[in-house]
């Protein structure tokens, strides 16, 4: 192969990594109700997209091209999920069921920043503690592994709520007063 075939290759394949990343970035704002960014964002894609796609076509009887181009969309895909995580936009809602002898892990949790609401619950061994934490994605992470500390047994499960309204919580995380 030539170092211009490679050269061709090489970039075929980078504009591809940069298009999909934008691709999946601009998705993943548009979920989360971020429109003038995701807008934004998409008017760089899809001046990357055409430039990418147009140096495939004009070299349509180059299959490495062809390969470059779809290996570059493969990877732009993890790479782009892997900036979103990086963002953590957002915010998870996680359910956590302890034990009877842990009943103390709301506090804790407290004290640690969390907003946490907790209730008496019955489960098939007997008494539990169930709780709900909102905290922003950046730190769910970080709650997960406060949990598993304070009590490796625990039952937890996440997922994102589309609306937030109300609440202590809310106002203290927009004042930045959370995770002391």
């Amino acid at each position: 192969m030539s170092t211009e075939a490679l050269l061709m290759v090489l970039i075929i394949f980078s504009i591809n990594i940069v298009y999909v990343s934008f691709f999946t970035v601009r998705m993943i704002m548009t979920l989360k109700g971020y429109r003038y960014l995701a807008a934004l964002i998409s008017t760089v894609e899809v001046v990357i997209y055409v430039v990418g796609l147009g140096l495939v076509l004009d070299n349509l009887n180059e299959i490495q091209n062809l390969v470059a181009y779809a290996v570059g969309y493969g990877t732009g895909v993890i790479i782009g999920t892997k900036i979103e995580e990086k963002m953590a936009l957002g915010y998870i809602t996680v359910n956590v069921i302890t034990t009877e002898e842990n009943r103390s892990l709301p506090r804790l949790l407290r004290e640690k920043g969390y907003g946490v609401t907790d209730w008496d619950a019955n489960g098939l061994d007997g008494l539990r503690k169930a709780m709900q934490i909102l905290t922003p994605r950046k730190y769910e992470l970080k709650l997960y592994a406060t949990i598993k500390e304070l009590d490796p047994k625990a039952f937890i499960i996440a997922y994102e709520p589309k609306t937030i309204h109300g609440g202590f919580w809310v106002k203290t995380v927009r004042k930045g007063k959370l995770y002391k």
